[in-house]
């Protein structure tokens, strides 16, 4: 299956240039393929499924721009809609209409959304969401997870996944220790070790922030307990406790992870879908809590892009296209199939490996498992992972590069893509050590 040449002399070429351009040569560290090994390649355009490269290399795409491209990378009903409203301007630095249409959309269908902020990345809605619940309860504390990633503002860059554990940074230098000494954290899916802080700090913690799905450490599944327990500790001891989904949102199921596990937080983080693959976040909740957002109330945050006119217009035609019959339940059989092949053949092939997925989310590590935090999504085998990675791009199969990320699938995936998909990995993991 893999090609007699592989020619990636373009990409190679233009990732030099950007080395001399760009710190890294990219604007986003796990681009730079660092844990993987070898160049990263560069894309020319992208279409349902596939991307392609400069150099004319077609791939089988399970990054989706890490999450967005739910519908199919560049819908012809989402670019359609871009087209339209672009013609009447990119942005408008005042309000526009489009901004309560798709804010009704998420209120509407995000359990724990009565009011919404539109920002414009993840990083941005996380900020704003904690300063929100520092401002509500007065208090400066808050509880993060081992392995999850909210962005790289300041205080979140304590044990952080995504990016920072893929390049096997500490603490980011540059960060404070003043701005970090009010973060505490504890290993993801251990309730006991949230409620010991809450025992040592009962009146100091504004909020527990978490990924209901984990992404950024790899991809991990919440126990239904630990998500009960963490909304039953935060009412008894005051505190708010926040989802961030800008992953999960719309992703796992209509409503978002809440939705899905019946669990509703008092404040939500969104991103990547809503904006239909333009930049976008948003945070949202409790009306009384969402009050005290400028200019209603006196807790700051602004954004001169924020709400424009083309995130807008893409994320309302996205949402649109998500309510259609049979959306969730297509992509959770598409990438069923997808991570039980893969767990078949590494069985049937002799390697350790623990897959698990949710409706268009997916993940696998070269470990036994299980795996329920990130100390133990670090057991897997990283090297046996980069070898794996290039010997499925090299057969046109893009995955992220990164152990410690997810992947994600979308509703372009076809059958025949699947069956490519698992007679690469079979063909790779009959070539590496057991």
């Amino acid at each position: 299956m893999v090609a007699t040449v592989w020619n990636t002399t373009e990409s190679q070429r233009i990732f030099n240039e950007a080395q001399q351009l760009m710190p890294g040569g990219v604007s986003s560290p796990v681009r730079a393929f660092k844990s993987v090994g070898g160049q990263p390649i560069v894309f020319e355009r992208v279409q349902g499924a596939y991307a392609w490269d400069v150099d004319g290399n077609r791939y089988i795409d399970y990054v989706g721009t890490w999450g967005p491209a739910i519908c199919g990378h560049a819908h012809p009903e989402v670019i359609e809609a871009i087209c339209a409203v672009a013609q009447q301007g990119t942005s408008f630095g005042a309000p526009c209409r489009w901004e309560n249409v798709l804010a009704e959309m998420v209120i509407a269908a995000v359990p724990s959304i009565e009011m919404v902020r539109f920002v414009n990345s993840g990083t941005e809605a996380c900020m704003g969401a904690l300063r929100l619940a520092r401002a509500f309860t007065g208090r400066e504390k808050i509880i993060k997870f081992e392995g999850c990633y909210h962005g790289h503002a300041d205080m979140f860059l304590v044990k952080a996944g995504s990016g920072v554990a893929t390049l096997g940074l500490p603490d980011s230098p540059g960060v404070p220790k003043s701005v970090t000494a009010a973060t505490l954290t504890a290993p993801y899916n251990d309730l006991q070790a949230v409620a010991d802080l809450f025992a040592q700090y009962p009146e100091a913690i504004a909020a527990v922030v978490l990924e209901p799905v984990v992404g950024n450490a790899g991809f991990i599944l919440p126990e239904r307990e630990f998500l009960v327990g963490l909304r039953e500790l935060t009412q008894r001891y005051g505190a708010l406790l926040v989802f961030d989904e800008v992953m999960t949102g719309f992703r796992i199921r209509y409503g978002g992870a809440q939705a899905y596990f019946g669990i509703t937080p008092d404040l939500t983080t969104l991103g990547k879908i809503i904006g239909g693959g333009l930049p976008v976040g948003a945070y949202g909740g409790r009306k009384d809590i969402m009050q005290m957002v400028a200019p209603a109330g006196p807790m700051y945050q602004a954004g001169t892009l924020s709400g424009n006119p083309l995130a807008m217009t893409a994320g309302i035609k996205t949402l649109e296209l998500l309510q259609r019959p049979g959306v969730y339940e297509q992509l959770e059989r598409v990438t069923s199939r997808l991570v039980q092949g893969l767990q078949s053949i590494a069985d049937e092939l002799g390697h350790p490996m623990c897959t698990g997925s949710l409706s268009g989310m997916f993940g696998f590590f070269f470990t036994q498992g299980p795996v329920h935090n990130y100390e133990q999504a670090k057991t897997s085998d990283v090297q046996k992972f980069s070898r794996f990675h290039r010997g499925m791009l090299e057969r046109g199969i893009y995955l992220a590069p990164s152990q410690f990320e997810a992947g994600f699938t979308s509703l372009a995936h076809t059958e025949a893509d699947i069956d490519q998909t698992l007679a690469a990995a079979r063909e790779v993991l009959s070539t590496l050590p057991r």
